[in-house]
């Protein structure tokens, strides 16, 4: 079997669905989820934070491995889902516009290549 993160990161491979590259797709399942499910998710990935962060803290986003990098766009993830639970208590803005109708320019110039 493929592994999908670094070996002593392999209790989060539950949530590798949630490892997406792109801001975009990490809006778009955002906005697809419960809010059941990003509780669970956001529950179950806060407590590594530490340990992740020191896993990744030295290394050079040019030189990451397959599993660092969908490690960091895990990370990624919860960083997208954080003011849904934080500051909404639901997928979407209150009382915002649809999310879904401006997308992030994924290939602008200046972006950071992960």
């Amino acid at each position: 079997m493929t592994r999908v993160f670094p070996a002593e990161f392999a209790a989060l491979e539950t949530l590798a669905d949630w490892s997406l590259k792109s801001e975009s797709e990490r809006i778009k399942r955002r906005q697809a989820s419960s809010y059941a499910e990003i509780v669970g998710f956001r529950d179950a990935l806060l407590p590594e934070l530490e340990k992740i962060f020191a896993h990744l803290g030295n290394a050079s986003l040019d030189a990451l491995s397959a599993e660092d990098e969908r490690l960091l766009c895990l990370v990624l993830s919860l960083a997208e889902v954080a003011p849904a639970v934080e500051f909404y208590r639901q997928p979407s803005v209150i009382d915002g516009f649809d999310p879904l109708r401006f997308m992030p320019v994924e290939d602008l110039s200046l972006r950071p290549k992960i």
